[in-house]
């Protein structure tokens, strides 16, 4: 059980490093000066959007045996490793809009589009149809995005120029890689092949 709380918080926390998301956190940070209401909004906008890949993901998860499921999880680790090495870029264009709904709404709505189709969207949907404890899934996802993206608003601008983000993407990769293993020993496991 606590498994399905700490896979899906290591794997999105990983995930997230350098991920537009996390880009988006410092740019808000920076424009915003108020880092409270920026978490705020990324929790909630976290909570919402897991949830709805969390049922989807359940619902996909009944679909396959469990040693498919592991393949697919090992097959969507490779493609989070590879993908995790693409540094993404934010465009910052939204400009006098933001300011007018505030920090808090500006982020709950930017996060929740800007996570629609994002890699830890993804991995939350292999990972709860992986686990049968969907909310603890969905809380270490969450757990994932805050661990990531806490530290970038509240140390604003001072992160970005100070952190290696090209080698601590490799490093996440790498770990990517290994869980993508690890997956696969558990699926030859699984089948008898081991």
């Amino acid at each position: 059980m606590l498994e399905s709380l700490l896979v899906p918080t290591a794997v999105v926390a990983l995930a997230e490093i350098g991920d537009k998301t996390q880009l988006l956190a410092l740019i808000l940070a920076a424009r915003f000066r108020k880092p409270w209401p920026i978490i705020a909004g990324i929790v909630a906008a976290t909570l919402v959007n897991h949830a709805a890949a969390g049922a989807v993901g359940a619902w996909f998860g009944s679909l396959f045996s469990d040693a498919t499921l592991h393949w697919i999880l090992a097959a969507s680790f490779v493609a989070t490793a590879l993908w995790t090495l693409v540094p993404d870029k934010m465009d910052d264009d939204e400009g006098s809009s933001a300011r007018k709904f505030g920090p808090f709404l500006t982020t709950l709505i930017a996060f929740f589009i800007a996570e629609i189709g994002d890699k830890t969207q993804i991995a939350t949907v292999m990972l709860a149809a992986q686990y049968s404890h969907l909310w603890l899934v969905i809380l270490g996802t969450t757990a994932g995005m805050l661990i990531a993206n806490v530290p970038v608003v509240l140390a604003g601008n001072f992160a970005a120029d100070k952190l290696p983000l090209t080698l601590i993407r490799r490093l996440a990769s790498f770990a990517f890689f290994v869980l993508a293993a690890f997956a696969v020993f558990k699926a030859m496991q699984i089948s008898g092949w081991v």
